[in-house]
């Protein structure tokens, strides 16, 4: 920004400074004697040049004056740069806390479906699978019919696939299709979500 303006002011002097140079020239030309009709043919809707007396007040400012007003603002600058940085900092800090949260949501919803999975498995005992295991097929529908869906799929998940097929297929369609349903879900080894 300070360099902007430092080679904005360069560029105003030295166009100011040509310009005179053209006036000056047109005029020893001329003879002197039309020396502002001259200026403005060469430079059209230009005035009059300026005096060697004005352009020889209006100087460069010199190294020193460019330091000092360069120092001046440089602790302002810097604790400004500075307080940007810690702006974005707070912007990506925020960020990362979302997903931290969105993933610590995520993890405690997958250990709540594994606990729910293992309790469900944990259910149907190796006693009671004995039981249906040794039912008449028909008979073994008839009584998972009734009982809690949950547990009926473990029973038929801790069966050999043939007998729990058998029991199945002598299963109401609605109520076969349930356990199924719950069965398959149980068997996934993935999170559900």
């Amino acid at each position: 920004m300070i360099s902007s303006r430092l080679s904005h002011e360069r560029s105003r002097r030295s166009r100011a400074i040509l310009f005179a140079a053209t006036a000056l020239a047109a005029m020893s030309f001329a003879g002197g004697t039309h020396a502002e009709d001259t200026v403005r043919q060469v430079l059209p809707g230009a005035q009059a040049p300026a005096a060697p007396q004005q352009l020889a007040r209006e100087k460069a400012p010199d190294q020193s004056e460019i330091e000092r007003f360069c120092s001046n603002i440089a602790d302002a600058a810097r604790d400004r740069r500075y307080a940007l940085q810690a702006d974005e900092l707070k912007q990506l800090q925020a960020g990362i806390d979302q997903r931290m949260k969105a993933l610590d949501e995520k993890k405690a919803e997958y250990e709540q479906w594994l606990k729910r999975r293992e309790v469900f498995l944990a259910r149907a005992e190796d006693g009671v699978v004995k039981i249906y295991a040794g039912m008449k097929p028909d008979a073994a529908a008839e009584r998972l019919a009734i009982v809690n869906a949950d547990l009926a799929a473990a029973i038929l998940m801790k069966l050999d696939s043939r007998k729990a097929g058998v029991i199945l297929n002598e299963m109401d369609q609605k109520a076969a299709a349930t356990l199924t349903g719950i069965m398959a879900s149980a068997a996934r080894r993935v999170d559900p979500s």
